[in-house]
C-alpha cells in the first residue's frame, strides 16, 4: 500500500468569486453577465468540444436562460456521411490506425447555412440569441464565449459506453477502436485547433467531464490558472484501464476498486489523455492537461523543444501491469521514416521499460535470436495470426529475467513486449498508438473481439539486425555513474542513441540538485515512499511526491531540488527522470 495521490489538486491562488459549481449557479452569473453588458441584443455561443452532452446542456443552461432565438451550429456543419466522404483518406478502412488531419473546423461548415443565420441574428434587434453546439463561435461573434471542454479520456468512456458517437455521427453501437480512430485522428485534431484560437476570447470555460455536475471558471481565471500551473512542478490526474493482460499490483498499491477484474495500464503523465485538477476555493475544475501545453508551450517544453516538437508534449510515462497477470502482446513499433510516410506522424514511440517492481519469473520479451531465417519467422507469425497453430516465441525472440530496477531500452524497430510478472514504468515518446502487433498469444480482448493484428505494418519496420549480441551491448541496463555528491548519486540509464529521450537516475538520502537541462523534466519516485521538490530561490512551494507518482517540471524552472521527506528521511530513496536531449 502507498500514499499515490489518485486526485492530485493545484491551489490556484486568486481572490473568490471566479467559479462556480451547478447549472443555477452557472445560469445565474450568465444572467448578471448579459445585464452588466447592458445591450439591447446579447449573442451568446457556447461552443463545445465534440462529445459534450447537449442534453445536458439543453435542459441545464439553454432552457432556464430562455433566449428569444437559439440556434444548433453543428446544423450548420455539413452531414456526418458528407464529412466522412471528405476524410475518408484520413479514416482509412484499418480498424485502428487512420491518417492524421490536418484540416480545420471551419471547412466542414456549410456557408450558406451560416450566412442564412448571420441574416437572421441580424435582424434581431432587442433579445437573446444563443448559439451552441460544436463550432458555435464560428456562426457568429458573440458578446459571450463560453467554451465547454472535457478531457480525452472521458470522451473514450462515453464511446465505450456507447452514449456517444462520432460528430454529426449516429455510429453509437460501431466498434469502439473505430470511433477512437475517428476521434484520435480527425475530430480531436481540428477542435484543438479550434480551441487554440479561442483562449484568449473566452469569457467562461465550462467543465463537462462529470455527468450533471457542471463547473463554470472565468476565462481570465482560466488563464491565470494555467500560467501559475507553468512555474512549478505539479501532477496530471492518473486514470487505469483493464486489459486481457492486466495485472494486481496497481490495484493493491493505489487502492483502486477491488471488483474490476484487473488493471492493466495507467497513464499518469501523457497531457493530450490526462486531465489536470484546478482548485479555485471551494471549486475544483478539471481540464484537458493538453490546454496547458497549447498554452504555454515554451514556458512548459523550453525553447528548443518547443521548436522541435511545436505544441506537443514528447515524453510518456505510463505503468504497465502484468503482475500474475499475462504477457503483453509481441510487439513493435514503427521506424521514424514509416510513420511519417504511412500516417502523418512527425516522430515516432521510441521506448523503455524501467521495472518498478518484478517476481522471480518475470522476464521481457526483447529482439531477435542470433542466426533466424527471416521469411521462416515470417510465415511463423502468418500461420499462427491465421490460427494454424501457436508461434514459437522460444525459437525466434530473446526472452530476458527482468528484476527490479532494470531499465530494458527499446528504440523502434525493436520486437518487445513485457513478460507476465512485471510492475514497468514506461517512458517513452509520446505517439503512444502505434503499436504494431505481431503475435498476441491467440487470446481474445475483454471486449470478446480478436485483438488487432498489424502483421503487415510490423514486418516493414522489424530491424533483423537487432539479435541477442546486439541486445545484450546495447539495450539492457546500460547504466554508468555520471556525478556524485553529497549523499546522493547520479547514474544515466539510457535511452538508447536513436532515442531523443534522456534519463537519468539519482540514489539519493540527502538533498539532490537538478537542473532542467533546458527541456521539460518527466520523474517518478521509483523508490521510497516520499520525496520533496523545492526551490532554492523560492520560486514555488514545496511539493510533496509519494511512490511511484509522475510528476512535471516545466524548463522555465530551471532548478531545483529534490530530498527524501517524511517516512523516507534518513533512508536512501530513488527517482528517474527523462528530458529531451537539445
Amino acid at each position: 500500500m502507498s500514499n499515490y495521490n489518485l486526485s492530485p489538486e493545484i491551489c490556484i491562488r486568486m481572490e473568490e468569486g471566479h467559479a462556480w459549481r451547478g447549472y443555477p449557479s452557472i445560469v445565474y452569473e450568465l444572467q448578471k453577465k448579459i445585464r452588466q453588458l447592458g445591450k439591447n441584443k446579447t449573442v451568446i455561443a457556447i461552443d463545445c468540444y465534440p462529445g459534450t452532452r447537449y442534453t445536458e446542456i439543453q435542459k441545464g443552461l439553454i432552457e432556464p436562460l430562455d433566449p428569444d432565438f437559439l440556434i444548433f451550429s453543428d446544423d450548420c456543419a455539413f452531414s456526418g456521411e458528407q464529412i466522412t466522404e471528405m476524410v475518408r483518406y484520413n479514416l482509412t478502412d484499418d480498424r485502428v490506425f487512420g491518417i492524421l488531419s490536418h484540416h480545420t473546423l471551419d471547412q466542414f461548415f456549410d456557408q450558406s447555412k451560416i450566412e442564412s443565420v448571420t441574416k437572421q441574428i441580424r435582424n434581431f434587434e432587442t433579445g437573446l440569441i444563443l448559439i451552441y453546439g460544436v463550432g458555435a463561435s464560428l456562426i457568429y461573434e458573440p458578446d459571450i464565449l463560453v467554451y465547454a471542454d472535457l478531457a480525452r479520456w472521458e470522451i473514450q468512456k462515453r464511446y465505450r459506453s456507447r452514449e456517444i458517437g462520432n460528430w454529426k455521427m449516429d455510429n453509437f453501437d460501431e466498434d469502439t477502436l473505430k470511433k477512437y480512430k475517428r476521434g484520435y485522428f480527425f475530430e480531436w485534431r481540428i477542435a484543438d485547433r479550434h480551441k487554440k484560437k479561442l483562449y484568449d476570447k473566452i469569457d467562461y470555460l465550462l467543465d463537462t467531464n462529470t455527468k450533471d455536475d457542471p463547473k463554470m471558471v472565468t476565462g481570465a481565471a482560466f488563464r491565470e490558472g494555467l500560467a501559475q500551473v507553468v512555474r512549478r512542478p505539479f501532477r496530471l490526474v492518473p486514470y487505469f484501464d483493464p486489459g486481457v493482460w492486466g495485472g494486481q499490483w496497481m490495484k493493491e498499491r493505489f487502492r483502486l476498486d477491488p471488483n474490476e477484474i484487473n488493471y492493466a495500464w495507467s497513464f499518469d503523465g501523457v497531457p493530450e489523455e490526462n486531465s489536470l485538477y484546478l482548485r479555485y476555493g471551494n471549486i475544483r475544475i478539471e481540464i484537458p492537461a493538453i490546454n496547458l501545453v497549447f498554452r504555454h508551450p515554451v514556458e512548459l517544453l523550453g525553447d528548443r523543444v518547443h521548436a522541435r516538437f511545436g505544441t506537443e508534449f514528447p515524453i510518456r510515462f505510463d505503468f504497465l501491469d502484468t503482475m500474475d497477470g499475462q504477457n503483453l502482446s509481441l510487439q513493435v513499433h514503427p521506424l521514424t521514416e514509416y510513420i511519417q510516410e504511412t500516417f502523418g506522424i512527425p516522430y515516432t514511440q521510441d521506448e523503455s521499460y524501467y521495472l518498478l517492481d518484478a517476481k522471480e519469473d518475470a522476464c521481457v520479451y526483447l529482439g531477435l535470436k542470433n542466426g533466424i531465417n527471416k521469411e521462416e519467422m515470417l510465415d511463423a507469425l502468418e500461420k499462427a495470426n491465421r490460427g494454424e497453430g501457436d508461434f514459437d516465441d522460444s525459437k525466434y525472440i530473446n526472452k530476458f529475467p527482468a528484476k527490479k530496477h532494470d531499465h530494458f531500452l527499446i528504440p523502434a524497430g525493436t520486437i518487445h513486449c513485457s513478460g507476465k510478472n512485471c510492475m514497468v514504468l514506461e517512458i517513452s515518446a509520446t505517439p503512444y498508438i502505434f503499436t504494431f502487433k505481431l503475435w498476441d498469444w491467440g487470446r481474445l480482448g475483454l471486449d470478446g473481439l480478436p485483438r488487432p493484428v498489424h502483421l503487415e505494418h510490423g514486418k516493414n519496420v522489424i530491424q533483423w539486425d537487432r539479435d541477442t549480441d546486439w541486445v545484450k551491448k546495447n539495450l539492457i541496463n546500460r547504466i554508468e555513474k555520471i556525478a556524485e555528491g553529497d549523499g546522493w548519486i547520479e547514474e544515466r540509464t539510457g535511452l538508447h542513441e536513436r532515442e531523443f529521450i534522456e534519463t537519468r537516475r539519482h540514489w539519493f538520502s540527502k538533498k539532490v540538485p537538478h537542473q532542467t537541462n533546458g527541456s521539460v523534466n518527466v520523474l517518478n519516485l521509483v523508490e521510497g515512499d516520499e520525496a520533496i521538490v523545492e526551490s532554492p530561490t523560492g520560486s514555488f512551494e514545496p511539493f510533496v511526491v509519494h511512490y511511484a507518482e509522475t510528476f512535471i517540471i516545466p524548463e522555465c524552472v530551471k532548478e531545483y531540488t529534490i530530498r527524501p521527506y517524511g517516512k523516507s528521511v534518513g533512508k536512501t530513496i530513488a527517482t528517474i527522470k527523462a528530458y529531451v536531449r537539445v
